[in-house]
């Protein structure tokens, strides 16, 4: 990716028509599901932030959009999110394929759940 953006609306703005509506969706779910948060570029792609500190990433590629990091999820959330990881602490949903939007939305959720408990 050669471009440099400075705005998450100018990082959608790169991707095809198809893969920005996509795009707008996971960021519209993400900030829904993680009240309070902030978002940047950071790393050239979308970075949520909660105080200050990056909560996920998401970023869009020629066959599959990613969410990171993802830790280990508690037992019922990670079977779910299992068939999408790819790597350590990345999830993959490919282009091809219905997004599991509402499971974007519970990894949030958990993630919120982990920074609130732990504070980091």
């Amino acid at each position: 990716m050669a471009d440099r953006f400075d705005t998450v609306d100018a990082y959608i703005e790169s991707f095809p028509p198809e893969v920005q509506v996509i795009l707008e969706e996971i960021r519209r779910r993400i900030m829904s599901a993680a009240p309070g948060t902030e978002e940047t570029i950071s790393y050239q792609i979308p970075t949520v932030t909660l105080d200050g500190k990056y909560l996920i990433y998401f970023a869009g590629w020629k066959r599959h959009v990613s969410i990171y990091p993802i830790p280990t999820l508690d037992e019922a959330l990670e079977d779910d999110v299992a068939v999408y990881r790819s790597g350590q602490d990345t999830v993959q949903f490919p282009l091809n394929e219905p997004i599991p939007y509402d499971l974007i939305e519970r990894i949030v959720g958990e993630l919120m759940e982990m920074r609130r408990s732990t504070g980091r």
